[in-house]
Formats: structure tokens, sequence, C-alpha cells
């Protein structure tokens, strides 16, 4: 017996189908007379099915996961306001979600993704039909699986256009580009990380980083799979950069041309004119590029940052710019690129970004805080009597390590179900200790499903400290359900009488995703005004699978409006 509400899905989609349709002959033919205006095409329908395909990069062939077919996917094209329509369709023999990475989903958490966060990973032969809408947003973000490592080859762009009618606040280029960053191993993912954990060491790094899915010239291998950029000279282009990698943040450089940042995670910015695009997993950066140099190719390199013992991948990926009339053989203009641990670099990028602020676009950081919580997050070790030393690696938030429920928190919110989390996650450490100095002996980290509890509406400032318990590194970390503003970063230990009061409280840049540099600190602030589970956690996914994880609890406000929507039917089951 087919459900009324299975027949309603089906139904929502065909609506969408028709009026998507409509949509597409008005635009073709721009026959406004025969579809009048009142015809809103505001409903985006997309049929993602995640299927295996055989892949070969460094001279090896492996079968990968993805959507469609594509590596990377398919991008998602949108404008703000519009509703969008994913049924996700499960062919391969993983489980899946798909997180849309900063879509905000007001009310919607049930279409946010993370694997017994939000939802139950959908089943071999399922689907699910994920829904939501792109309110007061516009710019570059992306989609990823989130469940295991499986984002390394699901992932995708996702491009949110203005309303239209509405210009971008920067010139209007000649054309827009798309551009991923990636890593690839010539192993599977999923044996990789499976090894790790029963071990208990770290994962094997990967062997190579890619544009669009080309790593470009490699050591030993004769083919040069290599991405290219076609430019016209004198004409300039948005280039939408996009961090996929799992586990390296990355430097993007052209040679002999500048980048005028005007977007970072789908927020405006103030231009910021740069030789050296810095971006963690996770971060988006869209910038303008002129094609003002002299007819030839130009490299475009990829190179890791890690300014720590930490190990890294440390392969160039390589593309070219090439111009139009470009003659064949002609040899490529190289570029020098920062050192793997180019701190300054990276400080000099991330402490120039600015909101916009302007009249159309302001800057809403919030004054009065309710709560203040203070987070301290790395890598610690554990007893662990199969592992190969007796030990493994694990990650905590305040010494707490997540621990993935079989239930998904949202499900046990919403219903009521006890003994799947609890909510008396640590506002600040239990015992404090000198984060990035000398770290205390005997520290063993406690298990646990805990989030911490915030009311509707109410605003938080975090500050993150970074502590040096086995080695200091840099955290990329990530907040579903809602942007923040990074009103302040430093090195070493963060301190709350003095760090304050040089604060940027006037245009501190927006973001979802925000480096947390080695061995020091980042205060972010925003308002819980989306009711709901969030999850907050480091995007470096390694560190991810050991724990360093959390999630907030938003509690619904007052009348339906501020309230999450009830669960849809087809929501997958555990």
């Amino acid at each position: 017996m087919v459900s009324s509400k299975f027949k309603q899905d089906k139904r929502l989609e065909t609506k969408a189908a028709v009026l998507s349709m409509v949509c597409w002959v008005r635009t073709l033919l721009f026959i406004s007379v025969l579809v009048p205006a009142f015809v809103e095409c505001r409903i985006r329908h997309y049929h993602f099915n995640v299927v295996v395909k055989n892949e070969t990069k460094l001279c090896s062939t492996k079968p990968i996961v993805t959507v469609n077919g594509k590596f990377p996917g398919q991008t998602l094209y949108a404008r703000e306001g519009d509703n969008v329509l994913v049924r996700l369709t499960n062919h391969v023999q993983y489980n899946v979600t798909i997180h849309w990475h900063g879509v905000r989903q007001l009310r919607t958490g049930w279409s946010d993704g993370p694997a017994y966060i939000t939802q139950c990973p959908i089943q071999p032969g399922q689907n699910f039909l994920y829904n939501f809408t792109l309110t007061g947003q516009r710019g570059t973000l992306l989609w990823h699986a989130h469940i295991s490592w499986l984002r390394s080859t699901v992932h995708g762009a996702i491009v949110i256009l203005p309303k239209k009618g509405v210009p971008y606040p920067f010139p209007k280029p000649y054309k827009e580009k798309v551009i991923v960053l990636g890593e690839w191993w010539k192993a599977d993912t999923e044996a990789v990380v499976n090894q790790a954990m029963q071990t208990g060491l770290p994962p094997n790094i990967s062997d190579a980083h890619t544009i669009n899915g080309h790593p470009g010239p490699v050591p030993n291998c004769s083919s040069d799979d290599a991405y290219t950029l076609h430019v016209e000279t004198g004409k300039t282009y948005l280039l939408r950069v996009i961090n996929a990698a799992l586990n390296d943040e990355l430097f993007f450089k052209i040679a002999n041309h500048n980048l005028t940042v005007v977007e970072v995670d789908a927020c405006y910015t103030k231009p910021l004119e740069t030789d050296t695009l810095f971006l963690g997993p996770g971060q988006t950066t869209t910038a303008l590029l002129k094609a003002d140099q002299g007819i030839g190719k130009y490299l475009i390199a990829i190179s890791p940052f890690m300014d720590t013992v930490v190990a890294v991948d440390n392969l160039t990926g390589m593309g070219y710019l090439r111009y139009n009339h470009t003659l064949a053989f002609t040899p490529t203009t190289f570029v020098p690129i920062p050192a793997v641990n180019a701190t300054p670099v990276t400080s000099v990028f991330s402490d120039s970004l600015r909101s916009l602020n302007s009249k159309q676009y302001p800057t809403n950081v919030t004054l009065t805080i309710d709560h203040s919580l203070f987070f301290t997050i790395g890598i610690g070790i554990n007893p662990c009597a199969t592992c190969f030393n007796g030990s493994r690696a694990v990650a905590a938030i305040n010494n707490v390590s997540f621990v993935m429920p079989t239930t998904a928190i949202l499900q046990a919110h919403y219903y009521g179900i006890n003994g799947v989390f609890t909510d008396d996650f640590p506002a600040k450490p239990a015992i404090p200790f000198n984060y990035t100095g000398t770290p205390p002996s005997g520290i063993q980290t406690m298990n646990g499903t805990k989030v911490y509890r915030l009311a509707y509406n109410s605003t938080v400032q975090l500050v993150i400290q970074g502590n040096t318990i086995v080695a200091p590194e840099s955290h990329p970390t990530h907040l579903h359900g809602s942007n923040f503003f990074v009103v302040g970063r430093g090195v070493g230990n963060f301190d709350p009488d003095k760090d304050p009061l040089k604060f940027n409280l006037v245009d501190p840049v927006e973001r979802n995703t925000v480096s947390v540099p080695t061995a020091g600190w980042t205060a972010i602030r925003f308002r819980a005004d989306n009711p709901g589970i969030w999850f907050f956690h480091c995007h470096l996914e390694v560190h991810t699978t050991w724990g360093l994880k959390m999630a907030f609890l938003v509690d619904n406000g007052k009348g339906p409006n501020e309230s999450i929507e009830p669960p849809p039917s087809d929501l997958p089951k555990c």
C-alpha cells in the first residue's frame, strides 16, 4: 500500500518538474507572453543517483563512489529564495547521506545531512527527498557526503545566484568558473580509514591533490591529467573556488595573476586583492580574475599548509590558465608556491578578510552575549588493548570525545527518545591548564554523546582554543545551521581580559567554517535562531573520525515559525 505522504512527495516532485520545464522554456524562448510572469521559477529539482564508477588517476584505476557517475559531482545551481528538492537514491553498498555545507536549513534540519546527527543514513537500495529553501543566502557553497570518508569523491559545488534583477555588489564578470579542489588516494579511502581505526594509528595521507578532479603532472606517471582554465584577453572572470579536500588546508595561486576576493562561504566581503588564496576543507572563496597578462600558458598551483609535525601530502596539484590563441607547445609560466609551513601567509589572508557591511548587506554582529563558551580542541592518546601500540589517537572538545549514536539525535530530540544523548556538554574545560604550553600528564579524554542546549534566539560567543596535548595543529571548524562572525583570532592562550578589547565588532568576516591557528585561538559570535540539532566539528575528516565534534541543541521558540518543521515521512530509518 502506498502511503499518502509518498503520494504527496511524488506530487511535489511532479509539480517541481512541470515548473522547471515551464521556466526552462520561458528562459530559452523568451516567451513571456505565452508564459505569464506570475509563474515563478523558484523550485529547483535534482536527482542524485549514488553509483560506483571506475576512475583512473596517477596511472592507476580504482572504483569510486560518485553522484551520477561524476567526479567531482555536478554543480547545484539555484537562486536566493529558491526551494531545492534533491531525490537521492543509493545504488552502492555503503550507507550514504549528503550535507549541503553552509546552507542554513532554517527549520529544515531533517535535510541537513550529517549521519546520526539529523538523520539516519540512506541504506543501499533506499532513497530520500532532501527539501530545503535557500533563505537569505547567495554565493558559493558545496555539498558532500557526511558519513565515513565517502566525501573524498562524493562532493560538488553549490552556486546560489542573487534573486533575479539583483546585481552582484562588484563588477559583473564576463564568465563564471567553478574550481573544486580535492585530494586523491590510490587506495580505497574506506579501507584507509578502517585500517586506521583498527590499528589506532593515523591514516595514510593522500597521494595527490586535484583541481576539478585532475591532479596534473605527478612523479612516476607519464599522464598529464591537468585541468585547463581557458580565458580571453582583457576579460574578467569570477572564480568560485571550493576546498573539498578531506584533510588538507590548501593554498591556491595562478602565475603572474592577482585575484580579488569578493565573497567567502556565501557571504560578501570587502574587495581583497591578493596573489594567494588560503582555504581550509569546507571553505569557499569567490574571487575576480582579470585576464590581463600576455597570451600564453600560466601555472595554476594548489599546495598544502601544515605548520607543525603532522604528516601531510606535500605534492602540488597543477593545472593551467591558457589564453585563447596561445600556440601549441608554448612554455608554461611557473609560480612560486608558499612554503608548506607558511603561517604568515595564512595569517595575513585570514586577518585581511572583512564583511562588506553595506546598507544592502549589513553586518549584524551581536553585541550582547547570553552564552560565553570556551572550547579547547585537540588530539589525545587513549589506551587501546587491541591497537598496534596499545593506544589509539583520539580527538576531543573540552576533553569530551564524541561518540556517534545509533539513533539520529534530532529524531531523539523531536520524539523525546531517552538514552540517545545528554545535554550536559561542558561550556568550558573542567580543569583549566596551559593549553599551548607543556601539557599536563595523564590526561585521558572521556567519551560521550553530549550536546550544548541553547534557547531560541539566544546569542553565543564561542572561543575555540587549540591545545598542544599531543601536537598543535590548525583546525578548520564548521558549524551547521548557522553562519557566524569571526570577531578575533590570535596565537597562544586566549586572554579573557585583554583579547576581547581587540575584537572587531564592526565588519568581521562572516563564515560557516573557520581555521583555528596552530597553538592559537579563534573567537566567533552567532545567534541561535534556527531550532534543531546542529553539528559542530573539525572539518579535517581524520579529526572528525577521532571524535573532535559535538552538537548544539537549539530549542523551539514561540509558534510554528520559530519551531522545527515536522519530519518527512520518508526520513530514513536506522
